[in-house]
């Protein structure tokens, strides 16, 4: 059975790994847009996501795991489905000639499995406080992130 620090440094350890691919997805967002204000939003959220998983990382690390040297089963397959989310990204802009909107749907899809990881880990037993803090932090950004995206995909439309 897993100590309570190693099942909050899984925790932080998969939301890592989720972090560090939305900031690559955003970059790639953000240099496939043509709009420059959303290229400016998009740019920013990818350092947000970079900065999460720096600080994600630094707590895990408070709780005796390394995420640059472990790798769980469940971030293996979040990554996998990130990947492929980024590859949704590289193919849509392609095709779609860079298609703002477009873009913008394909970071909505990547925050809604962004949220779910957040969600799920919120639900890890016995998280410490000071755990469960960072992460809702974290997820109500996430969520902003991603209404943002809602609200600006949405306003292309009328």
């Amino acid at each position: 059975m897993a100590t309570t620090n190693e099942t909050t440094a899984d925790a932080y350890n998969n939301l890592v790994e989720i972090n560090k691919t939305g900031a690559k997805g955003y970059q790639e967002a953000a240099e496939g847009v043509t709009n420059p204000q959303l290229k400016a939003e998009l740019s920013r959220f990818s350092q947000q996501r970079a900065q999460f998983a720096s600080e994600l990382t630094q707590h895990a690390k408070q709780h005796g795991a390394n995420p640059e040297d472990t790798t769980t089963v469940q971030g293996v397959l979040t990554d996998a489905a990130a990947t492929v989310h980024r590859g949704w990204i590289n193919l849509k802009s392609a095709i779609t000639g860079q298609d703002d909107s477009a873009i913008l749907g394909e970071c909505e899809t990547g925050d809604a499995i962004a949220l779910e990881a957040y969600e799920k880990a919120l639900q890890t037993p016995n998280l410490s406080g000071e755990a469960k803090s960072v992460l809702e932090q974290q997820h109500s950004k996430v969520l902003e992130a991603k209404n943002w995206a809602t609200q600006q995909k949405s306003s292309m439309a009328n």
